[in-house]
């Protein structure tokens, strides 16, 4: 009977190199492969030169891996920083939300300075972000500094839901009031439907 290795996500299960490399439930850090998922470690030998390193779950849980496109609702913000939860993460939906924060500086990539941040979003915020690589075990630190990054969803002040006008300006559906966000560029899929 062969040994099963039961893993947690974050657990750095290996070096990545000529030998290893990533596969499914996995993402790299620091020249290791960690585990994004709990679940039995896999490592696919077909292929003599290099074995695949993955992780295989009953469960569907998810868990956020640095450089994953995750669906975030904003729950407080002040002038340095806004505090997150996960809802979603490629896609997903997760059975239980994650906490994270989005810092200043990493709202755009340009006049950093100049950000303030409650022009930028407000508590009820849907946005779209990427995971930033870890810097402390189960923070995830997010980024909007992308154009298709920022806010997808958002109501005014009076409670109505609003629609972009501009890549910093959303428009109030019923009252017509102008408010300031940091908004993600729509994209077009294949389809030509909005994702």
């Amino acid at each position: 009977m062969e040994n099963k290795i039961i893993c947690v996500p974050g657990q750095r299960l290996c070096r990545l190199d000529s030998t290893h490399t990533l596969g499914k439930g996995t993402y790299k850090r620091q020249d290791y492969i960690y585990s994004s998922l709990a679940g039995i470690v896999n490592v696919d030998n077909t292929n003599n030169k290099i074995s695949v390193v993955e992780v295989r779950s009953k469960d569907k849980t998810i868990v956020p891996a640095p450089g994953d496109i995750v669906t975030a609702m904003v729950t407080t913000l002040n002038q340095d920083m806004c505090k997150c939860l996960i809802t979603s993460v490629c896609g997903h939906e997760l059975n239980e939300t994650y906490r994270s924060s989005l810092r200043r500086q990493d709202v755009r990539m340009k006049e950093i300075d100049k950000i303030d941040m409650l022009q930028c979003f407000r508590p009820g915020d849907i946005i779209l972000a990427r995971i930033l690589p870890m810097t402390e075990a189960h923070t995830f630190k997010l980024t909007t500094a992308e154009n298709e990054l920022g806010v997808v969803i958002a109501c005014s002040e009076y409670g109505h839901p609003m629609t972009p006008i501009s890549w910093t300006e959303m428009k109030c559906t019923k009252t017509s009031v102008v408010e300031y966000r940091k908004v993600a560029k729509i994209v077009q899929d294949t389809t030509g439907e909005n994702v």
